[in-house]
């Protein structure tokens, strides 16, 4: 009951009685009583309907609740006394204390969500740089994918994630850090064959091919060694394409050749693949065949170059006397031939590879030079022939062979080197700089850079 002080009293019911000093009124309801005597109302049991209750609901953290319902207010993470030390599923408002001294936790987070679930992890004894957290995402998205499984290892690392919608799924609201925690990767085959040396001058040794490193399929790399690993891209990350030209010959006989440069492909999440520069060829009076991806063939008496494990080979040995040549340049197949009396060494042969959707041979050896006999002849894939007065062979252009030797002539010099990235099409952003050749071969593309520049993955 509700005991009221009025002005003016009006028992009957659907007509009005003001309200002490403030003048506002009330219309007595049907099935009410007043007591004039003691100047109380007594209400029925029912609504009021009157202008002060226009809303039938209240709002509560951005929610409608309606009088007389019930929801649940949040009062903040509620943070589990027990210490986290192995696997565990995550629940929607809970905080976690995670140990990783012994081993790494994984947490799976929950398999249903609802947009503003928080779910809170810290480290216990700043040990997640030791032992990491790995976040099972359970099929939800995480900051908009469901792979990788994010992975927290900073020691000291707080994170809170809130569930945003099936859009973007749980996303990171604080972390100490604000790196992507499931960046996108695509997998890319290569071919990385550096620039073939130049050949050496008068009764020398012819160069040697670039390095020759590979991932493709299951075929080698230079110097036997087996298939390399392709690399993992990461989205948005630009790598860099760096192609090796190819040596100038030798100019004198004091001289050796020039060695070509180095390939390589380096990003800032890879380990930089390079190949190095093949090996110039010896000369008269420097008979030492220059090493490199695979060595220079030797000059007069000189040996040959040594080539680099996993890219290439040796270079042969030159032969002193009368009739005194050099030894042929080192290929990626093959070690240079060793110079004999009779003939300069021939270069060493390259290797095949079916990267680009056909098989095509490359990095071969330079042939060396004989004083007065025959000249060696060029490894297959691209290596320089010899000369004894005339010019000699260059080593075919983006095939990183060497070059040929000269005796009076003019020395050959080593062909450009080449980088080729095979990426399924699907991954492929068509992001490039320096301009290569974009082809595709089944569900993959294939970019051959035949001069340095860059690919965004």
């Amino acid at each position: 009951m509700s005991k009221l002080e009025v002005d003016t009293i009006a028992p009957q019911s659907g007509t009005q009685v003001t309200l002490g000093e403030s003048g506002d009124t009330i219309t007595i309801p049907a099935g009410a009583t007043f007591d004039a005597s003691s100047g109380t109302l007594t209400l029925a049991d029912g609504s009021v309907t009157n202008a002060k209750l226009a809303n039938s609901s209240i709002t509560i953290n951005g929610s409608s609740v309606s009088l007389g319902g019930s929801t649940t207010i949040e009062t903040g993470t509620s943070w589990q006394s027990d210490i986290k030390t192995s696997a565990f599923t995550a629940v929607a408002g809970e905080g976690y204390w995670i140990n990783t001294t012994s081993a790494a936790v994984t947490v799976t987070l929950p398999a249903s969500a609802s947009v503003g679930d928080t779910i809170e992890f810290s480290d216990y004894l700043r040990t997640w740089g030791t032992n990491a957290v790995t976040i099972n995402t359970n099929s939800l998205n995480f900051q908009g994918n469901t792979s990788p499984n994010p992975e927290y290892n900073t020691d000291g690392q707080s994170v809170k994630i809130v569930y945003s919608g099936a859009t973007q799924g749980w996303i990171p609201t604080s972390d100490d850090d604000v790196t992507n925690e499931t960046p996108q990767t695509a997998t890319a085959e290569y071919l990385v064959i550096a620039g073939g040396g130049g050949g050496g001058k008068s009764k020398s040794g012819g160069a040697g091919a670039g390095g020759y490193r590979n991932s493709y399929a299951s075929e080698t790399s230079g110097g036997g060694s087996s298939t390399e690993t392709p690399l993992t891209l990461t989205k948005t990350v630009t790598y860099t394409i760096t192609v090796g030209g190819g040596g100038a010959g030798s100019t004198s006989a004091s001289a050796k050749g020039v060695s070509g440069g180095d390939s390589s492909i380096s990003g800032s999440d890879i380990t930089t693949v390079t190949s190095i520069g093949g090996g110039g060829g010896g000369s008269d009076a420097n008979t030492v065949g220059a090493d490199g991806g695979s060595g220079g063939g030797g000059a007069d008496v000189g040996s040959g170059g040594s080539g680099t494990v996993n890219q290439g080979n040796d270079g042969g040995d030159g032969i002193g006397g009368g009739t005194a040549g050099g030894g042929g340049g080192g290929g990626a197949n093959q070690v240079g031939s060793n110079a004999t009396s009779s003939t300069g060494g021939n270069g060493g042969d390259g290797l095949a590879s079916s990267i680009t959707g056909s098989s095509v041979t490359r990095a071969g050896g330079g042939g060396g030079c004989n004083e007065s006999q025959a000249q060696g002849s060029g490894g297959s894939g691209g290596g320089g022939n010899a000369s004894l007065s005339g010019t000699a062979g260059s080593g075919t252009v983006n095939t990183g062979s060497g070059g040929g030797a000269a005796h009076t002539g003019t020395p050959g010099s080593g062909g450009d080197g080449v980088v080729i990235l095979r990426v399924p099409t699907a991954d492929y952003s068509g992001t490039t700089t320096g301009s290569p050749t974009v082809d595709t071969d089944g569900t993959d593309t294939i970019l051959t850079f035949t001069g340095s520049g860059s690919y965004t993955a």
